[in-house]
């Protein structure tokens, strides 16, 4: 599967502009899984720093959980 990096940075809802993941979102996802961590991309727009990237922040986020 050929990585579409330059199509993802458009739509990339990344806050750190010095991420060397930016664009490549299985390393993205992998590396944020590894912490217990979720990118931006999955929480809703600009709510993520917010909530923090908590799997709880998460849920809080989408109103899963209070």
């Amino acid at each position: 599967m050929e990585c579409k990096q330059p199509a993802n940075l458009e739509k990339c809802p990344c806050t750190s502009d010095t991420c060397q993941r930016r664009g490549y979102c299985c390393e993205c996802l992998s590396n944020h899984l590894a912490r217990q961590t979720l990118p931006a991309c999955c929480f809703p727009n600009g709510v993520s720093e917010g909530f923090g990237r908590s799997f709880e922040g998460f849920a809080k986020a989408w109103k899963i959980i209070d």
